[in-house]
């Protein structure tokens, strides 16, 4: 009598590799089981990410205080982490993004929708937040691009804003902690980026 033939449990990680899409989120995302992390897809393979620390969660709360009035008065809308649908199969989740209006109860955002993704970049994915997603945010043609780097250990802040320029993006305003960070595009918008830092003990 022949053994019985061995089945591997279905395991979405594995089988679905290369397939990902808001259909196949929807479905198989969070993972049973799996620590809480933020889940993004390029072409089709999932990306998987740890949630921020203190640092980044105290100056993303500073940084809507700063944003949303000018993002309003500018006819904008700002949101906290939603999922920016770049390509069928390419979906980033940035700390924060700029619509250029308002939606209604949307769960994928069509990158046309999008003004300016805001990044905190993250120590367990600096390449990925630096490098790999402007980059996926430029071929979408998304025009701006805000990019922020926090560390509380040394007490250093920047933010550099960046502007799409014949396919990618050109850097347009940047400052450090102590200086002040101004621009007029895509709207009005001064502080110092120190501010964002937790406070001391």
């Amino acid at each position: 009598m022949a053994a019985p033939a061995y089945e591997q449990p279905f395991d979405p990680l594995v089988d679905l590799d290369g397939m990902w899409a808001p259909e196949l989120a929807e479905r198989y995302l969070p993972i049973e089981g799996a620590p809480p992390v933020r889940y993004e897809a390029v072409n089709g393979k999932l990306v998987m990410s740890p949630r921020e620390g203190s640092a980044n969660s105290w100056a993303t709360t500073r940084l809507i205080i700063k944003l949303d009035p000018p993002v309003r008065a500018a006819g904008h809308a700002l949101y906290s982490s939603l999922n920016v649908l770049l390509t069928p199969k390419t979906w980033i989740e940035p700390d924060l993004v700029v619509l250029r209006e308002p939606v209604v109860d949307l769960t994928w955002v069509p990158a046309e929708h999008v003004l300016m993704p805001v990044e905190f970049v993250s120590p367990s994915s600096r390449r990925r937040d630096r490098i790999d997603k402007p980059a996926l945010a430029a071929q979408a043609g998304i025009p701006f691009y805000l990019r922020v780097e926090i560390s509380r250990r040394t007490d250093a802040a920047e933010i550099h804003l960046f502007q799409l320029d014949g396919g990618r993006y050109r850097a347009v305003a940047a400052a450090l902690a102590g200086e002040t960070f101004s621009a007029d595009r895509p709207f009005e918008l001064s502080f110092d980026p120190g501010d964002l830092l937790e406070p001391g003990p």
